[in-house]
């Protein structure tokens, strides 16, 4: 038992704000926007004030749920504008081209939701049933749930701060009538804050088998991409490997390649090496990838030979090694 109220437990860095100070005892702590550590934060009135203190709720919900799928992925980058989400949709198409495996992907970027769109699924709604939100069936072993489901129009901004946040990706988890899975694919924002936190800590019970990071050659990118890689390291989550997307421009026609994005400090090759991973493999840009994102189409279906679509099913190929699924 705590003697003094100035004498903290080590918190856990997932129960802790994203700027947060040092010392900051943690939002599930009783001494939350308490103790001196919490003296000059900007979110110390919050922390008092919330309420219940303790473990969450939702938790055993989410893991009597989340039972019921065999591997779960996150693709990441740290950096917008990469081709995250693209990639989550070209990753949940590879997976449900076998007949006989189930996929799904989970779109938790609350803000700027795109899968929907890149599905080809933008104009259907959730429904609810006893067993919980059933998920849009883009074909009948692949699945998706995203905030832009909910949505009264593509045009309108969601405007949520933390709380509102991470209660929807909560729901996602425990409420959405996933059935039997073999991969739920987590497609996220940019950046490491709330709703990476929240994934992490909401599936910490039920296991992250690995995350994939997406980053483009040039260093702008690669700066992000580093943080990101940080933040998996601190809180525990496996990095698969890296993957280079937008490395060199593929021409339709002639099918010559050149740099759009110069690698001037070495690219995704040298930051793998740096940082002790795995290159999973470069995806060069292809004019038509784009096309099929905004069209709703599988562009490994439809372009079965162009470069991007021998790097992308390279990299699948490569990363269901690493699972033990190969």
């Amino acid at each position: 038992m705590l003697a003094t109220q100035t004498a903290v437990p080590i918190p856990d860095p997932l129960s802790r704000p994203s700027n947060a100070p040092e010392h900051c005892p943690g939002v599930e702590s009783e001494f939350a926007g308490k103790s001196s550590a919490c003296e000059g934060c900007a979110n110390q009135e919050i922390c008092a004030s919330s309420t219940p203190k303790g473990p969450d709720p939702s938790l055993p919900l989410i893991r009597e749920r989340m039972s019921n799928v065999k591997r779960k992925i996150l693709v990441l980058s740290g950096k917008g504008g990469v081709g995250k989400s693209t990639f989550t949709a070209q990753l949940g198409w590879a997976f449900a081209a076998d007949e006989d495996v189930q996929t799904g992907i989970m779109d938790v970027d609350i803000c700027g939701p795109s899968i929907p769109t890149i599905l080809g699924i933008a104009n259907e709604q959730v429904h609810a049933s006893r067993s919980g939100w059933s998920p849009v069936y883009v074909q009948d072993n692949l699945s998706a749930m995203s905030v832009g489901f909910m949505l009264p129009s593509a045009r309108d901004a969601v405007m949520w701060r933390g709380p509102k946040k991470n209660g929807l990706i909560a729901q996602f988890l425990k409420d959405v009538d996933w059935g039997v899975l073999d991969y739920l694919v987590v497609d996220t924002p940019p950046g490491t804050s709330d709703e990476h936190l929240s994934i992490a800590q909401l599936l910490k019970d039920s296991g992250i088998d690995g995350a994939v990071v997406v980053t483009t050659p040039q260093e702008v990118a690669l700066q992000d991409v580093r943080r990101e890689i940080d933040f998996c390291r601190k809180v525990g989550i496996r990095v698969l490997g890296v993957v280079e997307n937008m490395a060199g421009f593929v021409c339709p026609n002639c099918k010559g390649e050149s740099q759009i994005f110069k690698p001037s400090t070495g690219g995704a090759k040298r930051l793998a090496e740096d940082m002790s991973l795995e290159l999973l493999g470069s995806v060069p840009l292809d004019p038509r990838i784009g096309k099929s994102a905004d069209y709703g189409v599988s562009f490994l279906d439809e372009y079965p030979d162009s470069p991007a679509t021998t790097a992308y099913l390279s990299i699948i190929r490569r990363l269901k090694e690493i699972l033990g699924d190969a």
